[in-house]
């Protein structure tokens, strides 16, 4: 009969406690989302403003032919809808002020002053 080959369990090296790491499992924040941001850009060359009121203001006063120029000026196809190219061109706006609205690394929630009732102090302080 066929001598079955034994398997011998590996031995696990037991780390130190000196040698281990921990992380703290926060997400960590950039300060900049954009290389135009490293650079210095603030992103109002773009539209001039970051008001979402007063960017819709701006279309409504322009006419057809002067919204289809800013579409092709910012990158998108001008159509001949003026009230779709209208919802386009609020929608990019949206986004272009989104990447531009990041918040700062050093802020931290721990600054915000919020008044808690005692009861909510006590829970939130368990888990200390």
């Amino acid at each position: 009969m066929p001598r079955k080959k034994t398997t011998s369990a590996k031995k696990t090296k037991v780390k130190k406690v000196e040698d281990m790491s921990q992380t703290h499992g926060k997400v960590e924040k950039p300060l900049y989302s954009t290389l135009e941001q490293i650079w210095g850009d603030t992103g109002l060359s773009r539209y001039g403003t970051f008001d979402e009121n007063e960017y819709a203001e701006e279309l409504k006063s322009m006419t057809k032919s002067d919204i289809q120029a800013h579409a092709n000026k910012i990158g998108l196809i001008p159509i001949d809808n003026r009230t779709e190219l209208t919802k386009r061109l609020l929608k990019e706006f949206i986004y272009h002020k989104s990447r531009y609205s990041t918040i700062p690394a050093d802020i931290q929630i721990n600054n915000i002053d919020v008044n808690y009732s005692d009861e909510v102090r006590k829970i939130l302080s368990e888990g200390k």
